[in-house]
């Protein structure tokens, strides 16, 4: 149960005065439901402006304040924005613009004929002054609005920098005084401030020591939860399962065991044949072969007497695996069946039997195969694919199904740098598959210029011509301000212009159904192209499918590019990833394509990309929601965890563990963090 003294971050934002129904949909949008969240939100940067008294005064770029008389409103003929025309005390004019549906705040905000004073960024425009979506507007006299120096916030629609700093403020009255889970010599290397007064510290300035702590503070729960749950892992009893081969040697693959996939069967055989249970991530490249090393798992437990599930996260990718691995299975007399929330009636109850009698020894599902309904007579081995979709919680669900508690093999295909392995992945042995398959085709990558999407969709129309399929992915589902910036539906629209009923559309925010339906039309080939976004990232299968088009791929990480060409080259045809690069593009954005078009080893470029982001986003993960930190950069991790990591394991060896008088702080950060289910296994174990 949570302590008491957190109760107060957890309540809801519309405890906030100001937020009601309205503002709480784009909070939503930013994951800030909590009043946590919002503590939490800390600025991208901080802008220095300069009072003013004359537009020619301010350079160009320069953020400044300044007093302007409002002498015109002109709405756009076309997609153009709506502009304010003003002036200073001077005569000079500057042109304010709102771009999208702003028109009525800029109306309100600067009458004609009214003064006011005006914070923002001034830009040219033409031969004139432009400040584009003053940050802030207001009609005092008297004094100058905003500070001189301000924090700026990441936003999204419907939220202003004055709003989201004023709730931020109402969040910090809420947050407690907490007792310290660092290690006393610790804080008196860093010099960190306590918690409470990091965390104000933080939205003040660069202030980089507070920011640090709280990068830490999170970094030393994650260590501590994954510590925990190998510690009450290793403490439970499992089945020690030997199997005899007599089933994998009626497998008919048509290709032989590369020398990484043997080790790792090796390494799995070992963990399975101990009474602690298994827990351990295989990882493995783009095509590595994870199928073929999670069967052999499975039928060594089927071999062993006992029963072995997979689970996927969608419902495509289960009847994706469920399709694979029973054409691997013929011959061998392996009863295998799928299950989902699909399924129901006559057919759901006969797999349910199946399982609660042993006659069913592997099955493949979603969530589906750990509801209370569903019971088995032995199991005693989960794979759990794409690892990172799945909570922890979830994982002791499906754990508590076994009468031991199950072996477990997580997979990714995600390559992961050794470096933050540990940070994802800490309470977890790991086997790598780092060789391809021999034979496996090589994926032409190209890189080429926007300015030739016309080409693009010409060479895509021969593609198809030949009875072939094709992935186009886009980085955005909606139109952003900026002009150039290419969207799913806006493609798709143009697209499906030429294509017909041939193009179909896959986005995030599709309702679940709605997604598996476009994802089966393109997998049966009753649709030719794909547009999406990367939903499609990991472990759609479509051998048919052999050209991949990247729209904007500068604006994907390194690993997200590797794991999105990965969807092309499965068959016999040779294949071809289209990399289109938007007119701006940066040097690390070059470096990036480069590194595509020279390399296809997904463990060499996940080395790469974090040497090339620095202290950017964790391997593009951000954009996909896939990485376990809010606050910690990459820079802190590779700085920070290291640290973290030692403070958790003398915690837990030193200082009598969550038990302890310094446990006990522990134990407040692991449910400030919502790491508790560590201090649930405690109390489960």
């Amino acid at each position: 149960m949570r302590p008491e003294v957190l109760n107060p971050l957890f309540v809801e934002t519309d405890a906030l005065d100001g937020v009601g129904p309205k503002l709480r949909r784009p909070l939503e949008k930013l994951g800030l439901t909590r009043i946590k969240d919002l503590a939490y939100h800390l600025p991208d940067r901080f802008v220095e402006r300069r009072m003013v008294t004359r537009l020619d005064e301010a350079g160009i770029g320069e953020n400044v304040i300044v007093r302007l008389t409002v002498r015109e409103h002109r709405s756009p003929a076309g997609r153009g924005p709506f502009r304010v025309i003003a002036e200073d005390d001077a005569g000079d004019i500057c042109v304010i613009a709102y771009f999208g549906r702003a028109s009525y705040t800029a109306k309100k905000q600067l009458p004609v004929g009214e003064t006011r004073w005006v914070a923002g960024r001034i830009d040219e425009y033409g031969q004139m002054r432009q400040m584009v979506h003053p940050e802030h507007v207001s009609e005092s006299d008297t004094a100058p609005i905003g500070q001189q120096r301000e924090a700026v916030y990441p936003l999204s629609e419907g939220l202003t920098q004055g709003r989201m700093s004023g709730l931020v403020k109402q969040a910090l009255t809420h947050v407690p005084e907490l007792p310290e889970w660092i290690e006393p010599s610790q804080m008196g290397k860093t010099g960190w401030l306590p918690w409470h007064e990091a965390l104000r510290e933080a939205h003040k300035g660069q202030n980089e020591p507070a920011r640090d702590r709280l990068a830490y503070d999170e970094l030393f729960a994650n260590a501590l939860a994954l510590m925990l749950v190998r510690a009450s892992n290793r403490a439970q009893k499992g089945t020690p399962l030997q199997g005899d081969g007599r089933l994998r040697a009626r497998l008919q693959l048509p290709f032989a065991l590369t020398g990484a996939q043997a080790r790792s069967i090796r390494e799995i055989e070992g963990d399975m044949a101990q009474s602690a249970p298994m827990l351990r991530l295989l990882q493995g490249d783009v095509g590595a072969g994870k199928t073929v090393v999670a069967l052999s798992a499975l039928l060594i437990a089927v071999e062993a007497g006992a029963q072995g599930a997979l689970l996927a996260p969608t419902e495509i990718l289960a009847r994706q695996h469920y399709a694979t691995l029973r054409k691997m299975l013929e011959g061998t007399g392996v009863e295998i069946a799928l299950l989902t929330g699909r399924d129901k009636g006559k057919a759901r109850e006969a797999i349910l039997m199946g399982l609660l009698d042993g006659s069913i020894q592997i099955v493949v599902g979603t969530h589906a195969i750990f509801q209370d309904a569903v019971a088995y007579r032995n199991l005693a081995l989960v794979v759990i694919d794409e690892q990172h979709r799945f909570g922890v919680g979830q994982r002791l669900m499906l754990a508590r199904k076994g009468k031991r508690t199950p072996h477990t093999l997580a997979m990714t295909a995600t390559p992961i740098p050794r470096t933050l392995t540990l940070a994802q992945y800490g309470e977890m042995e790991v086997s790598r598959l780092d060789e391809l398959p021999p034979g496996r085709q090589a994926i032409d990558t190209r890189v080429v210029s926007t300015d030739r999407i016309g080409d693009v969709v010409g060479a895509l129309a021969r593609h198809i011509e030949t009875g072939q399929q094709a992935y186009w992915v886009c980085p955005m589902v909606s139109e952003s301000e900026t002009d150039d910036m290419a969207a799913a539906e806006a493609r798709y629209a143009a697209l499906k212009e030429r294509f017909g009923n041939r193009v179909v559309l896959v986005h995030g925010q599709l309702k679940g159904e709605e997604k598996d339906a476009g994802m089966e039309r393109f997998a049966s080939g009753e649709a030719d192209l794909l547009v999406a976004t990367t939903v499609i990232e990991v472990g759609v299968d479509v051998p048919n499918a052999t050209l991949m088009v990247i729209e904007q791929a500068e604006r994907f990480g390194l690993a997200q590019l590797h794991q999105l060409r990965g969807r092309v080259g499965r068959g016999a045809e040779k294949s071809t990833c289209l990399l289109l690069r938007g007119k701006a593009l940066s040097e690390t954005g070059r470096q990036r394509l480069a590194l595509m078009r020279e390399t296809q080893d997904g463990f060499r470029l996940a080395e790469e990309d974090l040497q090339l982001r620095g202290g950017g986003e964790l391997l593009g993960t951000r954009q996909s929601g896939d990485t376990p930190f809010r606050i910690a950069s990459l820079e802190q991790i590779t700085k920070l965890l290291p640290l973290a990591h030692d403070d958790a394991r003398l915690l837990m060896e030193r200082d009598g563990g969550v038990n302890g008088p310094r446990g006990e702080a522990a134990r407040i950060l692991l449910y400030l963090f919502e790491r508790d289910w560590g201090v649930q296994l405690l109390r489960g174990g």
